[in-house]
């Protein structure tokens, strides 16, 4: 029997988590260091790249002293919870990485609660004491109390604590002296976390997550609970609604290093990749043929909000996408939702149209901009929040939001939040920035994170994560500003943008196509204007000096695909394509826009 330890990595968003098993891999010889410079192994996403941010969880697995490691490194984004519970479940131990200088964040709190509900034993690993200003002694004494608040038991909070630079790839038991390599961790995590429990028993196994590869389908993975499982063997497959199904196991691997290992039988207390079942979902149990005995089904939080997805029908649509109608965004969301768990499609009334849930903007807005990627045009409507009815009162989703910014800009950002609906929770001070929570509906954070950045010359970090839902807060003042609508299909022309710029800002550069309909810019005032942007000047042969001015022109805002889904109204789409982003009205047609109105 192999000795093996399973442990799952936690941390908010860059506080260097990949980098640390970057670290890892290396320090145990899979990877050169210099092989990849610069270059994250465990994003492979090139979204994640991209933003820097973990959103699919990953299995790595190294051998240290004898002991097989299995890593499971976990999304910090709370929009993502359905990816953390299950993932967890795969685990018997955590390592908890918290930057030196933020100390705990909301989101890393939002996984640990998960970690500690699971009675996982933790490590904390203090991140970038390489930073000037850092206080690594003071963090150490947050992460306990936030352990403390959080209900841990004292086997829980009698954890190690590990200090060092990911970055610059050390860690000791000390933050004073610096070490070499980061071998003092990879000891910490053999002596502290326990081995797997073995069970007596017929095998069990549930699958906490899925791959798919085109040559052989879906992959089921999960951590083995008791028993041995075979490859050729029959199986019985125990779904989440109690039904049984029996089916049999094609092939078994086991993650090795970054890939996996075929294996022709694996142990209890390993973590492994099914090849070969039928029709399983995530949380079904494997179990014995002749005595199949359920695990729990695993909950997943409820979606927060919702969107609307529907066919490209805008005068541009199919000159840049591969995948235009609603046979392929319909394949493609139902492709989505088995691996996707937090992820629900409701179809609408209409056949072109389907109504997208999802945990919030960012969850969403990932599958649009993957599937942008691979070649879809859509269109998306307004981000709606899910209402619930809880014993014949309305309720909506609340979140806490936290925002840490400048002293001097704190009031306006707290005039701005509180205009939302939002209660002040907490107010304290972090060395030159000001700590602010609050508790906000949902709807509230909708668009809130531009206005944050415009009030606080971009110094505001923010992030928010849901807590429950609560009574419903009655009505938030929606954006003031109305939009300037394109009059007439054609070309943007440079003399018609400079005519009109007293009128607002503009989203559309010069010599661009645009079409009737379209939202090309903000106005100043209240209300829709319908401007003619692809207007020529009128040529005579009269020339006097004065007459040509030179034509200056602002340049255009430029809206990345959550800001465009934050600033929608509620009769606006965004348009979505391989290469372009436009936001436009659903009727496009002056006069049936002035009958709705009536």
């Amino acid at each position: 029997m192999q000795k093996i330890r399973n442990i799952a990595i936690i941390a908010h968003v860059d506080h260097g988590k990949t980098t640390l098993v970057d670290k890892i891999l290396v320090q145990t010889k899979l990877f050169k260091d210099h092989e990849r410079p610069g270059d994250l192994i465990m994003d492979s996403n090139e979204l994640e790249r991209e933003r820097g941010i973990t959103i699919l969880s990953k299995n790595v697995s190294v051998q240290y002293k004898g002991v097989k490691i299995n890593i499971i490194d976990t999304p910090g984004h709370s929009d993502f919870g359905g990816e953390v519970e299950r993932v967890l479940n795969m685990a018997d131990g955590v390592l908890l990485l918290v930057d030196a200088f933020e100390g705990t964040m909301p989101q890393t709190r939002f996984v640990l609660q998960k970690a500690i509900q699971m009675g996982l034993k933790p490590i904390v690993v203090i991140n970038k004491v390489d930073k000037p200003n850092c206080r690594p002694d003071e963090v150490q004494e947050q992460v306990f109390d936030l352990m403390y608040s959080l209900d841990a038991n004292e086997y829980q909070l009698d954890f190690p604590t590990i200090f060092g630079s990911a970055k610059e790839g050390w860690m000791a038991d000390d933050h004073t002296t610096k070490a070499n390599d980061i071998l003092a961790l990879l000891d910490c995590i053999i002596e502290t976390i326990p081995e797997p429990k073995i069970e007596k028993g017929t095998s069990q196994m549930q699958i906490t997550s899925l791959e798919y590869s085109s040559y052989v389908g879906r992959i089921a993975v999960g951590r083995l609970k008791r028993g041995t499982l075979k490859s050729g063997m029959n199986v019985s497959l125990v779904k989440n609604d109690s039904s049984i199904v029996r089916t049999k196991i094609k092939e078994l691997y086991v993650f090795e290093g970054l890939g996996k290992a075929k294996k022709e039988s694996v142990e209890a207390g390993d973590v492994c990749a099914i090849v070969g079942l039928d029709n399983f979902e995530i949380g079904d149990t494997i179990a014995d043929y002749e005595n199949p005995e359920g695990l729990k089904p695993i909950s997943i939080d409820e979606p927060t909000m919702s969107m609307l997805f529907t066919i490209n029908n805008s005068p541009f649509f199919g000159k840049e996408g591969k995948y235009v109608t609603s046979r392929h965004i319909k394949e493609r969301l139902e492709k989505e939702m088995e691996k996707n768990l937090a992820l629900k499609v409701v179809p609408t009334n209409s056949a072109d149209a389907f109504t997208v849930y999802g945990r919030g903007i960012l969850h969403l807005s990932i599958l649009i901009e993957t599937m942008r990627r691979e070649g879809y045009e859509l269109q998306i409507g307004q981000p709606r929040v899910v209402i619930k009815e809880i014993a014949g009162e309305k309720n909506e989703p609340i979140e806490l939001l936290t925002i840490d910014l400048p002293e001097e800009v704190s009031g306006k950002a707290i005039e701005l939040i509180t205009k939302r609906k939002a209660d002040l929770l907490l107010m304290e001070r972090k060395g030159e920035r000001i700590h602010l929570e609050f508790n906000i509906p949902s709807r509230g954070i909708i668009g809130l994170r531009n206005q944050l950045l415009t009030a606080t010359a971009g110094e505001a970090v923010i992030s928010h994560r849901f807590i429950e839902f609560q009574p419903y807060k009655g009505v938030i003042e929606k954006r003031l500003n109305g939009s300037l609508i394109a009059m007439e299909t054609g070309t943007s022309i440079p003399y018609a943008i400079d005519k009109l710029q007293d009128r607002g800002r503009f989203f559309v550069e010069p010599n661009v196509n645009i079409y009737a309909g379209q939202v090309v810019g903000e106005s100043n005032k209240e209300g829709d204007i319908v401007i003619n942007l692809t207007k020529l000047k009128k040529l005579s042969n009269m020339r006097a000096s004065g007459s040509d001015e030179k034509v200056r022109i602002a340049p255009a805002v430029k809206f990345s695909l959550e800001e465009a889904l934050e600033y929608i109204s509620a009769d606006e789409y965004v348009e979505v394509t391989p290469k372009s982003i436009r936001l436009r009205k659903i009727l496009l047609s002056e006069i049936d826009r002035k009958r709705q109105k009536k």
